[in-house]
């Protein structure tokens, strides 16, 4: 099978050395033919090209590989190589959930494979687990750590004290953050892929803007203080839930005991728990970002098409994310507290309290009472469920 690789940065790289080690006898029937990079100056290998046409347009390319990343121009290279009748692999979830309903459409048209195994949990299986579970059981809800670098922030302020600043600096020196971590600590990375489960899980489009989502950045000593005082530890969760009701899902800080499986997962791995019927939970752990682990991802993508395993393309129908029924109580420090008098379960100091139970909508409708653009907010996990 040959392949067309665009991009040949931290991923694309991993993706090359992969599959021309040609370590086994599935990667052996994979052969990268060309590579797109950016510029003529990045041209070390006689397969590169800087001319996106060389790839899209040549007939005896049977799959594009995309690890460009970004919205443009990745996604209409992913189009122009799908309508070419070209499967495609990615691991780029920011473009596939701007653009999910189109892409899915046209791959199913055009009667070939979108693939994003390594969109989502990196090196963890957990995009085809997911699909195996779903050939016996309908799945119920899932949760976990989808971001390794807030993880290692969180991980490095719990266990040795740190400011979100200085652990924030650190991931950033490590290479885990970027340098601009926005997406990563205001909680939209998680939320991407939350979006991506549940197309994979629940057989739902759901659009990240009905996500109530809630980041880490204004997380302080003092909250980790708090959580550690009182048997928690706190990780950023991404959550869905499917019921009679509808789907919900949300992205949110949250205080977990420490004797919970998600409180143990350190540095920058990922952990995530799918729920169902007859397998019940089963929680995935492992790299959830870098090299080798998305690459690995994206050749086991390769490899299950030059299979002709798991081809069908994944589809789903557009569905509204309604968070009403998901009932939590929460810890809140605002300068602003007293604006909120009326859910206040306990009063912990003069800007921290821990809410009644009240739905994720109505602490969305608290937020904006608040108007407190440094407020922090956590779920509060009281047991190990």
């Amino acid at each position: 099978m040959k392949i067309g690789l665009l991009g040949h940065g931290t991923v694309g790289s991993g993706v090359r050395k992969i599959v021309d080690e040609k370590n086994t006898k599935e990667i052996s029937q994979l052969e990268i033919s060309k590579i797109l990079v950016r510029y003529e100056k990045d041209i070390t290998d006689n397969r590169m090209t800087v001319d996106i046409h060389d790839i899209v347009d040549d007939s005896e390319i049977d799959v594009v590989v995309e690890c460009i990343g970004g919205d443009e121009p990745a996604f209409s290279y992913v189009q122009a190589a799908l309508f070419n009748g070209k499967h495609v692999v990615t691991s780029n979830k920011k473009m596939l959930v701007n653009h999910l309903e189109e892409l899915l459409e046209l791959a199913r048209t055009r009667g070939v494979s979108l693939k994003y195994e390594a969109a989502c949990g990196g090196g963890i299986p957990w995009m085809s687990n997911l699909d195996r579970t779903k050939r016996i059981d309908d799945i119920n809800s899932f949760r976990g750590i989808f971001n390794g670098t807030t993880n290692y922030i969180l991980s490095k302020m719990s266990d040795e004290g740190l400011e979100f600043a200085v652990a924030l600096k650190e991931a950033q020196d490590c290479g885990y953050a970027e340098f601009d971590p926005s997406d990563d600590i205001d909680g939209m990375d998680t939320a991407y892929k939350v979006v991506l489960s549940s197309c994979k899980g629940f057989g739902v489009l759901a659009n990240i803007h009905d996500i109530d989502i809630y980041g880490i950045r204004h997380i302080s000593a003092k909250d980790i203080a708090y959580a550690c005082k009182h048997g928690y530890v706190c990780k950023l969760i991404g959550s869905g839930v499917k019921s009679d009701s509808g789907v919900s899902g949300t992205v949110i800080p949250t205080f977990i005991p420490k004797q919970n499986i998600f409180a143990t997962i350190p540095a920058n791995f990922n952990a995530i728990e799918s729920d169902s019927k007859t397998l019940g939970k089963m929680t995935y752990v492992g790299q959830g970002a870098g090299s080798y682990p998305t690459a690995h991802a994206v050749v086991q993508d390769l490899i299950d098409l030059v299979l002709h395993q798991d081809t069908e393309v994944s589809s789903g129908v557009g569905v509204h994310v309604d968070n009403k029924n998901r009932l939590s109580s929460f810890y809140v420090r605002s300068v602003n507290l007293n604006r909120m008098e009326d859910v206040i379960e306990e009063r912990i100091d003069e800007d921290t309290c821990i809410t009644k139970e009240i739905s994720f909508v109505e602490l969305a409708s608290m937020m904006k009472v608040l108007e407190d653009n440094a407020v922090f907010v956590a779920e509060v996990m009281h047991d190990c469920k």
